[in-house]
């Protein structure tokens, strides 16, 4: 089987600021990164040998992947898509995150049972397509005093979230089940004392290669704090505990790099619950926030850990919390 041996594909549907950074942290390792949208590639067992075709590879393989974006689409071209991640693990090509980590991830309900089966601090939640039932779950929970985050099971970027149940003292009932797709995916929503003075916040931790490397705050008055939605990046320490529950996250679900997403509850002994796992995170507001290069680290992890590169530690780029 031919693969290239200095030629890595970046897997995205759209280039720009990430792509260009992970291309020139490959080239500073004497690697060449090809942006190939994976729609654009095809599974074709009368062209090549091993039946793939790659945008830009010829009949060669790339020796790594790495999974940047993966361009929205039918059930059919997903699966597709996927697939040709899952063929290339299939041929010994490393790809970073697999298919599989990245279904994970991007399955809500999935992340939710794997954190709870781990043992990781997440908040109660619930996903099923019986509307009466999901109807019983929310009154319930309002009687109880909470409120609920209803979110696209598929959804990114804080798009298309509503609090449900007990809001702000009144009830907000659960929108027709028919409007999400059949689905109800109910997340308990996890309140923080806040003011004017002193709006509420998250945590995003970036774990790369099982370590957690860097953290922020994700500060808004609003309570939906991606950065997507306007939230402001503000430089915070990753202590020890924080540290240990994002790696506990990305364990999890399997992450050779993950941006975790956390909330704070001093209920917990790590003050703080995971609410998501990111398998195609976005890191250019940590960037800006971090002193080391985000890009170069995950290369070298890759080249590193993944393809079993010996790479000078004077000049590689590691976590240094």
């Amino acid at each position: 089987m031919l693969h290239d041996p200095r030629r890595i594909a970046i897997f995205t549907d759209e280039t720009g600021w990430h792509t260009r950074r992970l291309r020139q942290a490959l080239a500073r390792r004497g690697f060449e990164g090809r942006c190939v949208d994976l729609a654009d590639c095809r599974f074709d067992t009368a062209a090549t040998p091993h039946g793939l075709l790659i945008p830009g590879f010829g009949k060669a393989l790339p020796c790594a992947a790495v999974v940047r974006g993966i361009a929205g689409g039918s059930l059919e071209q997903i699966t597709k898509r996927l697939g040709i991640l899952h063929a290339l693990r299939e041929m010994a090509v490393p790809v970073y995150n697999e298919a599989r980590a990245i279904e994970r991830s991007v399955d809500k309900a999935m992340t939710s049972f794997l954190l709870h089966r781990a043992g990781v601090p997440t908040p109660p939640a619930w996903a099923l397509e019986d509307e009466a039932q999901a109807r019983r779950i929310l009154m319930r929970e309002a009687s109880a005093g909470h409120s609920l985050v209803l979110k696209p099971m598929f959804g990114s970027q804080g798009k298309g979230l509503q609090r449900v149940g007990l809001v702000d003292g009144a009830f907000a009932p659960l929108p027709a089940l028919a409007g999400l797709g059949g689905l109800a995916y109910l997340q308990r929503f996890v309140p923080q004392a806040e003011s004017a003075a002193a709006p509420g916040f998250d945590w995003r931790v970036l774990v790369i290669g099982g370590r957690a490397c860097a953290a922020m705050k994700r500060v808004s008055g609003h309570w939906v704090r991606n950065v997507a939605q306007g939230a402001r990046c503000v430089r915070c320490a990753l202590e020890p505990g924080l540290a240990a529950l994002a790696e506990a996250a990305a364990a999890a679900l399997g992450m050779d790099y993950a941006g975790v997403d956390l909330v704070p509850d001093g209920r917990h002994a790590a003050g703080a619950q995971v609410i998501e796992v990111n398998g195609v995170a976005a890191w250019r507001g940590l960037q800006r926030v971090t002193e080391f290069d985000i890009a170069q680290a995950l290369v070298d992890d890759l080249l590193a850990r993944r393809l079993g590169l010996a790479l000078d530690r004077g000049v590689a780029q590691v976590c240094h919390f």
